[in-house]
């Protein structure tokens, strides 16, 4: 008797512990609710486009909704900011990260609500788009040789448009000057847009711009192409030589993006999240679609992405300084 009686309270203790072990792996399953994804610029351009690409397949991976939000403002700052800021550390909040908001506006406006080195953690490099330098067809240069003979002996005329101070557009110009000790003239206009349009129209006769928005009117001769910034030649555009190849060494500036999400996000979370991305542009029929944006696929590994953000902060902030470019 005594031995059976000793056997239920076990019985019992062992149901009660199964009890209670039973709900708490189902808490710790991410994701088990809908994720925000924040895009800090407004529909339609390139950024929002990556992350519209993106969120049916992360839905599909993740097994929960992914809802847009577009928070555009600042050159970025507010969207960023907000995920930098208020956002919960646990994952159901992610920013589609870009070059801007993350390596140049801490050294380009005068106070800023985060640090994106202190406040965000990296998941995953998405893009490094190359910018094209371009011309009107009415500046009658035809190739970077020529360009680079004009901007060095007489560049009176040509000024060159940008999408504002601090947009990859107007730090491509920067460093051109500084390579060459040219004095190309900078036009920023508020947005790439509106740039794109007076180049178009002839009002403004230079620009280094995203491959992916030129890339039609290239094609139907209303803009002659000179070089690409990327460190390689685009394979949008195979016969248009790189400006390291034309004789400005080592020459390169991308507009990258990525996602990130607020610093103190644990761990696995941010490996699960690097895991479905990477399965994703592992797709032919995916990768295909990407490149089509006029960026080679990059992935990798949350560290390498936090070490491009590292070097790039330093890099771009100083000619960010060099330039005198701010922003109240």
């Amino acid at each position: 008797m005594q031995h059976h009686h000793r056997l239920i309270p076990l019985g019992t203790v062992v149901l009660a512990l199964l009890g209670l072990a039973g709900p708490a792996p189902a808490q710790e399953i991410y994701p088990s609710k809908p994720i925000r994804f924040v895009v800090p610029y407004p529909p339609g351009g390139p950024t929002d486009l990556m992350a519209r690409l993106l969120q049916p397949e992360l839905q599909n991976r993740l097994g929960v909704p992914i809802v847009i939000e577009n928070k555009g403002g600042a050159g970025g700052n507010v969207g960023t900011g907000e995920v930098a800021k208020q956002a919960p550390a646990d994952g159901y909040t992610i920013l589609l990260a870009a070059s801007g908001p993350m390596a140049v506006n801490q050294s380009l406006f005068k106070t800023l609500s985060y640090s994106p080195l202190t406040d965000l953690t990296p998941v995953v490099q998405l893009s490094s788009f190359p910018l094209v330098l371009e011309v009107h067809p009415s500046t009658g240069i035809r190739n970077i040789k020529d360009f680079l003979a004009q901007t060095r002996e007489k560049p009176e005329g040509l000024t060159f448009a940008s999408a504002g101070n601090g947009t990859p557009q107007h730090l491509a110009g920067e460093i051109y000057n500084k390579a060459i000790g040219g004095k190309l003239a900078h036009i920023p206009y508020r947005g790439a847009g509106p740039a794109l349009n007076d180049l178009l129209g002839g009002q403004v006769k230079v620009m280094f711009d995203v491959l992916g928005s030129s890339l039609p009117h290239i094609s139907a001769g209303k803009l002659t192409p000179l070089a690409v910034t990327s460190a390689k030649r685009s394979p949008s555009l195979p016969n248009v030589p790189t400006l390291a190849e034309s004789g400005l060494a080592s020459f390169e500036v991308t507009a990258w993006h990525g996602i990130a999400m607020r610093a103190g996000t644990p761990p696995e979370i941010i490996r699960k999240l690097n895991g479905a991305v990477l399965a994703t542009f592992k797709d032919p029929v995916f990768r295909k679609k990407w490149e089509d944006l006029g960026t080679p696929v990059v992935a990798g590994t949350p560290e390498q992405f936090g070490q491009l953000i590292r070097t790039e902060s330093v890099r771009l902030g100083r000619v960010v300084r060099d330039s005198g470019a701010s922003v109240d």
